[in-house]
């Protein structure tokens, strides 16, 4: 049941190591190369991997990384640990820097993605950090450049920057004792963090540097220990400005906020259609001291600028809350017209008064909940089927083992998940303390809160993937099925039918390869979970594949002055329907073309040759596109 990021580590390198003339590189004592600057990183490509061995002094080494690799063949840069499973430590305090690296903002960073002058990429594509100790991005502390200079960090600086990038995955790693944890800036894309343990990162006395301080178009952390920040400062444990976050199964202690979700700082992230669509799910977010603000999650904006503030909804479900302050506790700080969907949480605050909303701001709707006796709910909708007492009966409340018990009034009393978070961030995990998640039990009904109540009744095996995305010839494929219940690891095989040509199947559910034919297949795959005998699911499936997109349509007949002209354009491949337009020169006056249908039409106006180029798009994600350059002879 249990889901180990270290032997999810062990299985990716071993692909890795498999990958046509990837390089890998030994750092560490013993190893190829003794320190961390001694290797090319301004070389690596897709596939390569950097081994960085434990030793017993940190690495006082800081660097850029900024690979045009893919997710699907990435660049990692991979801690090795000593047999007792200490990571390796990487030290701003100090640090050298390797002198073929160049790039800006390095007073701001242990570790610095994308933006970089050499490597001469602008967006870090394909990249992960796995299984390092980071710390000491801050003040006082020096470090020698790139060009041998030796400076000092700023206030804002971070054990690890993100400033432009695409598919990167911060895994398994200890990120403390610096300004920030982790920043990331509003050009990164589809960042997960995961398994990390982030603490002691903030500065005295001031709000403006966090555990982590992300800006990201799809962002997601899940299995991390967000442990206190800095002692004595007053920043958040996490906070966020993205599009499309998803925070689930951590375990999230203290700082002013444990969450704060505010406004983004650009147009480009504030435009997004996933922006203010946030789930909050799976989460222990534990008040343990007074950190400065009574508030668990702070949502919408803090700019000012209230047309630029998070909408909502925020869906917040499942969730198990616990504040020892004394002085009260608010769950929900909106800060203007949110809205706001709790339900399923367990929000226990046995030593002093429970709020729902802190402010009259925001439409909060709280259903299907323990609350703590005696709680506030004015400033907010009870939707119904709350329950109230004193203790939500916790295996073990001393030693912060916050799963239920048998006798729990919080078994079986939760609501079956709205359509609103389904399929994509359904609850089928729960955190393991610490860093870690296993499969969360199921009997048919959510009980409230982060934990089911395992009764020790295996649930059934079910394969939850239910369709698969188009492929296109020529194009690498890698597509993940999905199974819950049973017992892992699950064993996946084909049962009838076949993939496309060029797909195949492994083992351990992952459909991938290059489609070489177009076209629509049709199979049914199997998967066996590891008890004895196993439990088996099916289900069928298809993938189509699409072909190249190309316009076959290579010259158009001549026009006459003054008389109506009409010619289709044509294309093949693809998947239709397709877009037209003219992407360079122009058509003869009086004719235009139909962007749906590809018609150019029209009464020509006057005598002469019209150049012009024609893109043809289809309607895959992403899209194919085909040029096609054209001319039309008017005459008289």
């Amino acid at each position: 049941m249990k889901r180990s990021g270290i032997v999810i580590l062990s299985i990716v390198l071993m692909a890795f190591a498999s990958t046509a003339q990837a390089t890998t590189y030994n750092v560490g004592p013993g190893q190829t190369y003794t320190s961390i600057g001694d290797v090319p990183l301004e070389s690596l490509v897709g596939g390569d991997v950097v081994n960085i061995y434990y030793k017993a002094t940190p690495y006082y080494e800081k660097f850029c990384l900024s690979p045009n690799a893919s997710p699907a063949n990435p660049v990692t840069i991979h801690g090795v640990p000593d047999g007792s499973g200490n990571l390796p430590v990487l030290d701003g305090q100090n640090a050298t820097t390797r002198l073929a690296l160049d790039y800006a903002g390095d007073e701001r960073s242990v570790i610095h993605i994308g933006a970089t002058a050499i490597p001469n990429n602008q967006t870090a594509k394909g990249l992960v950090i796995e299984n390092l100790d980071i710390k000491s991005g801050r003040t006082p502390y020096t470090y020698t450049d790139d060009s041998g200079t030796v400076k000092s960090y700023l206030t804002n600086a971070a054990s690890v920057r993100i400033v432009d990038a695409d598919g990167v995955i911060l895994r398994n790693c200890i990120i403390r004792d610096s300004h920030n944890g982790i920043i990331t800036s509003p050009t990164t894309l589809n960042f997960t963090f995961e398994n990390c343990y982030i603490w002691g990162n903030g500065r005295s006395a001031s709000t403006t540097e966090h555990n982590v301080y992300s800006e990201t178009k799809y962002i997601t952390a899940q299995y991390n220990h967000f442990g206190p920040p800095l002692s004595g400062s007053s920043g958040n444990n996490f906070k966020d400005r993205s599009a499309g976050t998803i925070c689930r199964y951590n375990w999230i202690e203290d700082g002013s906020r444990q969450l704060d979700l505010v406004d983004a700082t650009t147009a480009d992230i504030r435009g997004d259609a996933k922006y203010g669509k946030d789930f909050v799910y799976g989460n222990i977010l534990y008040e343990k001291t007074a950190f400065v603000n009574n508030q668990i999650v702070h949502y919408g904006g803090d700019s000012g600028t209230t047309a630029y503030y998070r909408p909502g909804p925020l869906h917040f479900y499942n969730n198990t809350v616990v504040s020892l302050r004394t002085d009260g506790t608010a769950l929900f700080r909106p800060q203007d017209d949110e809205v706001i969907e709790c339900y399923n949480n367990i929000v226990n605050t046995p030593n002093g008064g429970l709020q729902i909303n802190a402010v009259t701001n925001g439409t909060i709707t709280y259903y299907y909940n323990w609350l703590q006796s005696g709680y506030d709910g004015s400033n907010a909708t009870n939707g119904g089927n709350n329950i109230t007492g004193t203790a939500p009966g916790f295996v073990d409340f001393a030693n912060e083992d916050f799963s239920i018990t048998s006798t729990s009034a919080c078994r079986d009393m939760g609501m079956a998940l709205p359509a609103a978070v389904l399929p994509d961030n359904n609850v089928t995990m729960q955190y393991v303390k610490h860093q870690d998640g296993e499969s969360r039990p199921s009997d048919g009904t959510f009980d409230i809160g982060a934990y089911e109540y395992d009764s020790g009744v295996i649930p059934d095996l079910n394969i939850t993937t239910t369709s698969m995305p188009d492929g296109r010839v020529g194009t690498a494929y890698s597509q993940q099925l999905q199974a819950t219940g049973g017992v892992t690891p699950y064993t996946w095989s084909l049962s009838s039918g076949t993939l496309p040509s060029g797909l195949s199947l492994s083992s351990g559910g992952l459909v991938s390869g290059t489609p070489t034919v177009s076209g629509t297949s049709y199979f049914i795959v199997r998967v066996a979970d590891s008890q004895g005998p196993a439990d088996t699911d099916t289900q069928s499936l298809s993938i189509v594949v699409w072909a190249d997109l190309n316009i076959t349509t290579t010259s158009l007949p001549n026009a006459k002055k003054g008389t109506a002209y009409s010619q289709t354009l044509q294309a093949t491949g693809g998947k239709t329907p397709y877009t037209w337009s003219i992407v360079s020169g122009s058509l003869p006056s009086g004719l235009s073309l139909n962007a749906s249908t590809g018609v150019i039409s029209g009464t020509p106006r006057r005598t002469g040759t019209s150049n012009f180029t024609v893109r043809c798009t289809d309607s895959q994600s992403p899209a194919d596109t085909d040029d096609q350059a054209l001319s039309i002879t008017v005459t008289t």
